[in-house]
């Protein structure tokens, strides 16, 4: 619904040619492009390799528009994939949408949103704006409740069907396993896109509002590591793959339980 609208309308069939100016691009490579850069969206850190899998196209036809979409500034390596750990041989490079390729994806409607919260903050108050966004997100919870609760009872499936609903909601969303076979295990709840971005980097709430309700809909604790409002190239959610242990309903004998003593710490991945 907003991935590549924007930035399609923006080139509106040009693209620039190798001495940097524009030049007229057919049709069907504009809309190949588009598809490139909302894989890179979707999936960064990724590789030409990977996508020209994904996409069925040649790494020769793929390279070329990776070049262009870096030219243009919409896309740029990333220094946190797996090309910049690994030690030995020249490492492939991996790709990642830029801040500047998502302000160009973002609706133009983000500025209008930013007034209304900041008049809303002027008038009514922070407290405001927090309430307009645990609201905003309730009306998500209601859409995306009933089929997030068909997944079943396990996080790591309810995650994935999180991450299918955000995906038809332009969020460019994936659900990555991490962790395998550790004490960590779980899922990497990624959003390549968010329409809200800019929005979300002047009114944190929305951010804190949207971590809360995925919380109660995979019913988890969830953590949030990284946000694009805060810089990232992606908003990446933990999952923990497992529900956390029930707390003992009544005390053991014997057992001296500190009335001070906060079970939230237990809850909470490390």
């Amino acid at each position: 619904m907003f991935i590549g609208s924007t930035a399609q309308r923006r080139r509106e069939g040009h693209a620039p040619d190798a001495a940097g100016t524009r030049a007229p691009v057919a049709a069907g490579e504009e809309g190949t492009r588009q598809r490139v850069l909302a894989h890179v969206l979707r999936l960064g850190p990724v590789t030409a390799a990977d996508l020209a899998e994904r996409l069925d196209l040649t790494p020769t036809a793929v390279r070329r528009h990776l070049e262009q979409l870096t030219d243009s500034g919409d896309i740029g390596p990333s220094e946190t994939g797996p090309a910049a750990r690994r030690g030995r041989g020249r490492p492939a490079r991996h790709y990642v949408v830029t801040p500047a390729g998502h302000r160009r994806l973002d609706s133009d409607s983000a500025d209008v949103a930013t007034q209304a919260l900041r008049f809303l903050a002027r008038h009514a108050g922070p407290e405001a704006v927090g309430e307009f966004a645990r609201e905003r997100f309730a009306e998500l919870e209601a859409r995306y409740g009933s089929r997030i609760a068909d997944a079943g009872d396990d996080p790591r499936a309810r995650a994935a069907a999180l991450a299918r609903e955000l995906s038809a909601d332009g969020f460019a969303a994936t659900a990555r396993p991490v962790g395998i076979d550790t004490p960590l295990e779980g899922v990497q709840l990624c959003q390549g896109h968010c329409p809200m971005n800019r929005v979300a980097a002047e009114f944190p709430q929305l951010c804190e509002a949207e971590t809360e309700a995925f919380a109660r809909l995979l019913g988890v604790h969830v953590q949030r590591l990284a946000t694009l409002s805060g810089g990232e190239h992606v908003c990446t959610t933990f999952v923990p793959g497992s529900h956390p242990p029930t707390a003992p309903t009544t005390r053991p004998p014997d057992q001296d339980i500190s009335p001070t003593r906060s079970t939230q710490d237990e809850r909470t991945p490390r």
